[in-house]
């Protein structure tokens, strides 16, 4: 049972400390079955997500190495959070969607053991510009997409990628020279929305009204401090409820915290504050929701 938002717990990066307050949920995912019906999602650190729904397995954001940069030796951030399984130890993925190319959203190795032990199975959605990365990396069914862009795959299942306020960069030279965005997936029964990267823009309230509602959103709240920094391209748990409520989620699950030290807040406190924002706004507590790197939650079974 997750404690991330049940507890107040310490402002420590300590592993020991962690451990205890913040336990990564070790998951048997190879064995991880397709749900008969509702939508399983398990979050797997900071903005990588495994949701199953529709006889469907949706990967999020592959970020699973220790360091988001550029040279996996050296360098900073530091996952500070194991991963919860080894990327060859993932299910039979049929979809990976990427908000954007920063390092802590999109991981050269991850992609890599990805395509070498799943190959052409998979369907990679990516924004504009990306399509080369992924092509030089021998990645196949690569589609790139420019917002409301929408494309359907033969099972039904329709990908639309929607703006964000956010910007990309994976190299001294490329500054905005490939698209970030959201993406939501419709199957026949269910929709997630990944809502990746951004700060607080109107848009989301269109992408609800043409969109919406959504069973499961996986909605950014952490890396906000220093506002005036960090405002206009990360939401805070505050902004973060609010596109929970104009995407027009059923349940929404906090990511982007936890797992990277990337902003100046403490790191476990952003599911604090979330709490607090639910609170301020009468949402129960299973409506917009944080685990345990490593839990999975099953919704709408019955």
């Amino acid at each position: 049972m997750s404690r991330a938002i049940d507890v107040i717990t310490p402002n420590s990066t300590n592993q020991d400390v962690l451990d205890n307050c913040f336990p990564v949920a070790t998951s048997n995912l190879d064995k991880c079955e397709l749900p008969e019906k509702g939508i399983k999602c398990t979050w797997l650190g900071h903005a990588t997500c495994l949701v199953q729904f529709d006889r469907i397995s949706v990967l999020t954001d592959p970020a699973l190495s220790p360091r988001c940069a550029p040279v996996q030796a050296w360098g900073l951030p530091k996952r500070l959070r194991k991963i919860p399984c080894p990327v060859e130890e993932l299910p039979p993925i049929d979809i990976v969607v990427v908000s954007h190319n920063h390092y802590d959203h999109l991981d050269y190795n991850t992609v890599k053991i990805l395509n070498e032990r799943q190959g052409s199975r998979i369907h990679w959605f990516v924004g504009l510009g990306l399509e080369k990365w992924f092509k030089d990396m021998g990645c196949e069914n690569v589609k790139e997409m420019d917002w409301w862009d929408e494309h359907e795959l033969p099972n039904k299942v329709k990908v639309i990628f929607t703006p964000t306020q956010h910007w990309s960069k994976r190299t001294a030279f490329d500054t905005n020279k490939t698209l970030w965005g959201s993406w939501i997936v419709k199957g026949p029964n269910h929709s997630f929305m990944h809502v990746g990267d951004t700060g607080y823009c109107q848009t989301f309230k269109t992408i609800g009204d043409v969109h919406g509602p959504f069973d499961l959103a996986a909605v950014p709240i952490g890396a906000y401090y220093p506002r005036d920094f960090l405002r206009v391209q990360h939401v805070d748990p505050s902004e973060a409820v609010q596109i929970h409520r104009d995407i027009k989620a059923k349940k929404s699950i906090g990511i982007h915290w936890g797992t990277f030290e990337l902003g100046r807040e403490p790191f476990l406190e952003p599911p604090r504050k979330l709490a607090e924002e639910r609170l301020k706004n009468n949402l129960d507590k299973d409506e917009f929701f944080t685990t345990n790197i490593g839990e999975t939650k099953h919704f709408f079974a019955s």
